[in-house]
């Protein structure tokens, strides 16, 4: 193993929530764990919250229809969607180059064998498939992002 396969490795266990990190390759023996100090800052990037005009309810009262319809609708949708999820952690690519269009976009038809993007580990580039018959919805991650193993990439609505 070459040193920059370690620093990568590093890298990589230092920016997710993994604890602690063991790999053995030909007799070589590597265990990376983190101190936790507990003072710790952490720092996350989340879409602005949506701007949801409040209405008048005095106590006792129930919300509106409306907004109980919306938020059964909401559950409803969300139970009919498929999560394609990272099966690794490594840095996210929707495209097999910067110059190519991506692999999938909201609206593409995708099925079980359909390449959706592409996971990089260790110098690696895993190619990720649909695991379902569906559209998709929505992409989770940007291009380049680092990913977690389990985290969702796409929303797709299953056929």
């Amino acid at each position: 193993m070459k040193i920059e396969d370690i620093r990568e490795i590093i890298k990589l266990v230092d920016e997710s929530s993994i604890e602690e990190f063991e790999f053995e390759e030909n007799g070589a023996k590597m265990l990376l764990k983190k101190r936790s100090t507990g003072t710790g800052t952490v720092q996350l990037q989340a879409a602005p919250a949506p701007v949801v005009q409040p209405q008048a309810v005095t106590a006792g009262q129930a919300p509106s229809a409306p907004v109980a319809q919306q938020a059964q609708q909401d559950e409803v949708e969300s139970d009919k969607l498929h999560k394609i999820v990272s099966p690794m952690v490594g840095t996210f690519y929707a495209s097999s180059s910067p110059d190519s269009e991506p692999f999938v976009k909201p609206g593409t038809k995708v099925s079980t064998d359909t390449v959706v993007c592409i996971v990089e580990a260790m110098k690696l580039f895993n190619e990720i498939e649909a695991d379902v018959k569906g559209v998709i919805k929505e992409v989770l991650v940007e291009n380049g992002q680092l990913v977690e193993y389990g985290q969702p990439l796409f929303l797709v609505e299953t056929e």
